[in-house]
């Protein structure tokens, strides 16, 4: 759905609980509000967002109104990701874009706008509260266990994983549904009957999870890259990685991984497709384990949560180690 051509720059404004969309003329400071954004004469509203998980939100509250493209594809890494120039033509054609934190979005987000200056950037971010990445568990015991008593977090790297938590989500549908709404009023109703249903399942899914974890009597997980934070975080799980910020650890400090695993009777090493499974496979070689992919970007949202609920549970015996 593409509006008539006017040299502005749209911005999009999230403001306490109501949502502003304002359009910057070019013409002195002068802002015009978002009765100036109008519904164009073709069919759907033209939608790209970083991460597939996004592109089924999208889709579960704009329906068959909007075409959603994806920009990091099935298989490939959100950090170093470059946009293909067939995305970048694309780009010139597109209503909105849901960006949400995401790495490469930090090198590549000006220049997508650049691309087409009506771009309405819709930041999926807004409302969520934002936890720190985790420190690798590399330390001595006595560092690990200082590391453990305060959170185990970053030093001030924000995480981007933040659809891994199903009431986080919902807070990001209702900026979507926002966005359309504003975007499309004559849909608004079909645009919140859509936020409600999604929300209601995003509701049940956070049920099941929640029994699943609560019954779990080891909540330690190791993990390849540490994209599990906001999951952790919800449900008292706590994750460990073993890569962080790109690094892979050094001999001393995958013997110092070992040796936790040990001590901690962890026997699965959790690893995803988008990163080298190679220290994962030492660590699980050492501790007669194994590796076990999930995946956090998988399209299908509600069934990979399950999914992937179903795989942290079968690394547990009935005895609560791990298999």
């Amino acid at each position: 759905m593409k509006r008539n051509g006017r040299p502005w720059r749209k911005l999009l404004l999230l403001l306490g609980g109501g949502l502003l969309l304002a359009v910057a003329a070019r013409v002195g400071s002068r802002l015009v509000t978002a009765d100036a954004i109008r519904p164009g004469d073709r069919g759907k509203i033209n939608v790209f967002v970083s991460v597939l998980p996004q592109k089924y939100f999208v889709e579960r509250i704009g329906g068959e109104r909007v075409s959603v493209t994806v920009m990091v594809g099935p298989g490939q890494n959100p950090a170093t990701y470059e946009p293909l120039p067939q995305q970048m033509r694309a780009l010139t054609e597109a209503d909105l874009y849901f960006r949400i934190g995401v790495p490469f979005e930090t090198a590549w987000i000006d220049r997508l706008q650049a691309l087409n200056r009506e771009l309405i950037m819709v930041d999926t971010r807004e409302g969520v509260a934002l936890r720190e990445m985790e420190q690798a568990c590399h330390g001595s015991e006595a560092e690990t266990a200082d590391l453990h008593a305060h959170g185990h977090h970053g030093e001030g790297l924000l995480d981007p994983h933040i659809w891994l938590d199903p009431l986080l989500v919902k807070i990001q549908a209702e900026t979507v549904y926002r966005a359309l709404a504003a975007f499309d009023p004559g849909a608004r109703d079909y645009y919140q009957a859509n936020l409600a249903r999604f929300h209601a399942d995003l509701d049940q899914l956070h049920t099941e999870l929640q029994a699943t974890f609560d019954r779990l009597k080891v909540k330690t997980l190791m993990v390849y890259h540490p994209a599990w934070g906001y999951l952790a975080d919800r449900y008292g799980l706590k994750q460990v990685a073993l890569e962080v910020e790109g690094k892979e650890p050094g001999p001393r400090k995958l013997a110092q991984l070992i040796d936790y695993a040990k001590a901690e009777g962890i026997r699965v090493i959790f690893i995803q497709s988008q990163f080298n499974s190679a220290a994962a496979e030492a660590v699980a070689r050492a501790v007669n384990g194994q590796v076990v992919s999930i995946d956090p970007l998988a399209e299908d949202y509600l069934t990979n949560m399950r999914r992937i609920a179903q795989a942290i549970k079968g690394s547990y015996d009935t005895s609560g180690e791990s298999n």
